[in-house]
């Protein structure tokens, strides 16, 4: 029952969703959850993703991935959009770690952030669009599937860097800690079966799953260096961008892979 009550609150923390009254809220709790990140980036893709597939039946491609991408950011409430708007701010406006953290505070979009908004969601936008005119059952797979494997990016900054920012006056203090091993686990073993399932249904997609596990990795990566290096960890707003370039990294592996498969 516990670790139903958990991935209620992962549910309640990154959505609009509704929860059972049942469920209450201890702040302690928010730190247990993270194991439960990608499955509720699973809930969110699969209903992003019918509802991609219900207006492919009424629009072309490009206005039902809007209309998907839409919904997807209502559910969320633009949370992870809003810290990789914050982060490039800082990261890009930023000369030094503490003018980097003073810059992502503040709550005004600067030129960084609005640009890597604009790019992010139109190149993720754009590859929908060509994945629906390929097979749109293959872009609501990667839709789904994406939105799950990349809340794993996160759980992983979280369990390998410390937290960069004051843990003091973080808005969610017991996320402010690094996530034990089995949290990562859990987290990890969400996208393994998103994985299996989607190569059980759709055989000929393995290497579109492997290519894009392969590149969403790589990003995580990448991202862990840079933040070890500029900010000695990570911050709020700095999850929120490794699930947005996460999961652009894989929707483009993905597209460049049905070339060749």
């Amino acid at each position: 029952m516990h670790q139903l009550r958990l991935f209620f609150i992962a549910l309640q923390f990154f959505t609009r969703l509704p929860i059972p009254g049942w469920v209450g809220f201890k702040p302690e709790w928010l730190q247990g959850c993270a194991g439960y990140f990608p499955l509720v980036g699973a809930l969110l893709g699969l209903i992003s993703g019918a509802l991609l597939l219900g207006a492919l039946q009424l629009f072309p491609p490009s206005v039902a991935v809007g209309l998907a991408m839409v919904l997807g950011l209502w559910l969320t409430g633009g949370f992870h959009e809003d810290g990789l708007a914050d982060s490039f701010d800082g990261l890009g406006g930023g000369h030094t770690r503490e003018r980097v953290l003073a810059i992502m505070k503040d709550s005004r979009i600067g030129s960084y952030g609005a640009l890597a908004l604009i790019m992010v969601l139109g190149l993720k936008a754009a590859c929908l669009v060509a994945l629906a005119e390929i097979d749109p059952v293959l872009a609501a797979a990667a839709l789904a599937w994406g939105q799950c494997a990349s809340r794993a990016a996160p759980v992983w900054l979280m369990h390998t860097l410390p937290y960069a920012g004051d843990a003091e006056h973080a808005k969610a203090k017991p996320l402010a800690t690094q996530i034990s091993p089995p949290g990562l686990a859990l987290a990890l073993g969400w996208v393994l079966l998103a994985s299996l399932g989607w190569a059980l249904a759709m055989p000929d997609d393995v290497p579109l799953i492997t290519g894009a596990l392969l590149a969403l990795a790589a990003m995580t990566l990448y991202l862990q260096s840079k933040l070890e290096r500029r900010l000695g960890g990570y911050t709020g707003d700095t999850l929120g961008a490794s699930q947005q370039l996460g999961e652009l990294a894989a929707l483009l592996a993905l597209l460049a892979l049905t070339r060749w498969f």
